[in-house]
């Protein structure tokens, strides 16, 4: 009803890139052993798209979740144990942001409407929920 009514700016969902990279990162701890896991091997077993998984690997690298190694025996590997790793911290990769609404969002402008919103303090225990949630559960919690 509320997004019927136009309270608020959007609702977040979890976008197939940060679903994809949570399945990357499980496959990956499952996986690894004492290697590196490639990239196509993933891809056959969780039935995604190779092209795709090129776009999501970056991210996890770029930000230190996993290390590449490219060449004969290469692939992706984690950087630290799974329970070190919150599904939070992961999805925040991906998603950039978990806030539900476009005003609680991290950098987001002032919102005009904040001081008379009936529906800001849902918003805002709706996103703490969220955000303790994904922060208190571990990749090692999902294998």
């Amino acid at each position: 009803m509320l997004l019927q009514q136009g309270l608020c700016r959007r609702f977040k969902m979890i976008s197939t890139r940060g679903r994809y990279a949570l399945r990357v990162m499980i496959d990956i701890a499952l996986n690894q052993g004492d290697g590196y896991v490639p990239m196509k091997e993933v891809a056959e077993r969780q039935g995604l798209s190779l092209k795709y998984l090129e776009q999501i690997m970056p991210l996890l690298t770029r930000n230190g979740m996993i290390k590449g190694l490219h060449g004969k025996g290469g692939g992706y590997r984690l950087t630290r144990a799974p329970e070190m790793y919150s599904i939070g911290e992961i999805l925040r990769q991906t998603e950039k942001d978990l806030a539900p609404v476009s005003c609680l969002a991290q950098n987001a402008p002032k919102c005009d409407r904040m001081s008379k919103c009936k529906t800001i303090d849902f918003w805002r225990g709706l996103n703490k929920v969220l955000n303790d949630y994904v922060d208190s559960r571990t990749l090692k919690d999902l294998l």
